[in-house]
């Protein structure tokens, strides 16, 4: 068992070379800077700051599960980043605290992204009361980036009581965010009865709320009309909870109406799940959902790193691609020697702080 001191002093290496333990106090009191420090910290894929980072997050989780989640996603053009900001400025009016966290997508070729979430939210980034993070989403499906769990934990830790994940945009494949967040929007733009099927049942039986934006100008009748659609569309899909009918709202992000409405959504939702305690359940379910994924995660970088499999990798990879093996097959090769190292004791193990029964060292 670890001395009480050396549990106690958390002097972590972060990237711009301030101790986890000023980290940590700034962090506590709210301080944007050290917000975004420890958000790259736990972004970070070096090993020595990973460890950091599961510290720094252990030592906070009993601050945080006070926020709401709210998950938003939505087609290209649907105007999302202008209601986040519409949403998140009503959000402040009603005294709320409010943090955005952006996943854009990653470049195929350079792995980068733009990241210009804080340009498009201009107003919103300015709010003192407000916290805005773009991240790229890396190779990790789903719509998210892979550590937007803890990103999560640490806006709440820094006193956000609204935490907002704008996910890189629809689709069957980017519901991620549904095991991350309280309540999951899905933004749509005005269209024909034809572009309803543009939307998959896959994305749109997971949304609690669905919004129509655009709903202004020459645009008005049509919101209305999609609106009535998806309205119908509902009635033929079973709710995600009992408790909840999902409501299909016409919203106006540019002229803002309908927006404060949406709150008063979220506060509904809140108050229906709560009382039948659907709300903790779900949230012990995304718990466990992060296990596996994080189960599943931390298995590829060490299949990777196994030194057997990053001799042979690139040359199975050209026969793959040759043609001249199977990919079943090549899998199965490859597993075989992961595995094979792994009961030798030759693949790399990080230190996870646990003794051989489990328990905390």
């Amino acid at each position: 068992m670890r001395a009480p001191q050396a549990r106690r002093r958390v002097l972590l290496s972060c990237p711009d070379g301030v101790t986890g333990a000023a980290l940590l106090q700034a962090l506590r009191r709210g301080d944007r800077r050290a917000l975004a420090r420890a958000i790259t910290l736990v972004e970070s894929s070096r090993p020595d700051h990973r460890g950091e980072a599961e510290r720094i997050i252990e030592a906070l989780l009993p601050e945080t599960g006070k926020a709401v989640r709210i998950g938003i996603s939505g087609p290209p053009g649907a105007g999302k980043s202008t209601f986040i900001e519409r949403f998140g400025l009503a959000g402040i009016a009603l005294g709320r605290r409010i943090a955005v966290l952006a996943v854009d997508p990653a470049s195929k070729r350079g792995g980068g992204a733009i990241l210009g979430d804080k340009t498009r939210m201009a107003e919103l980034a300015r709010a003192p009361e407000a916290f805005i993070r773009p991240s790229s989403a890396g190779d990790t499906p789903g719509g998210v980036a892979r550590r937007t769990r803890e990103a999560i934990l640490l806006c709440e830790a820094a006193g956000f009581d609204a935490i907002l994940v704008e996910t890189v945009g629809v689709g069957q494949a980017e519901t991620a965010v549904a095991e991350l967040v309280d309540m999951f929007v899905l933004i749509l733009s005005p269209a024909g009865g034809d572009e309803l099927q543009g939307i998959k049942r896959g994305i749109v039986e997971l949304a609690d709320l669905i919004l129509v934006n655009k709903a202004d100008g020459e645009l008005a009748a049509a919101a209305q009309r999609t609106v009535a659609d998806y309205a119908s569309a509902m009635g033929l899909i079973r709710p995600p909870y009992p408790e909840w009918q999902v409501p299909v709202r016409a919203v106006s992000a540019l002229e803002g109406t309908g927006i404060r409405e949406v709150w008063e959504d979220v506060n509904r939702f809140h108050n229906a799940l709560e009382h039948t305690g659907a709300w903790t359940r779900r949230r012990t379910e995304q718990a466990r959902a992060a296990l596996w994924s994080e189960i599943g995660d931390s298995l590829l970088d060490h299949f990777r790193a196994a030194p057997g499999v990053a001799q042979h990798l690139a040359a199975v990879e050209e026969e793959v691609m040759a043609g001249t093996r199977t990919p079943t097959a090549a899998a199965r090769e490859l597993l075989m020697l992961f595995v094979r190292e792994a009961c030798e004791g030759s693949v790399p193990r990080r230190r996870t702080g646990l003794t051989k029964r489990g328990r905390k060292a």
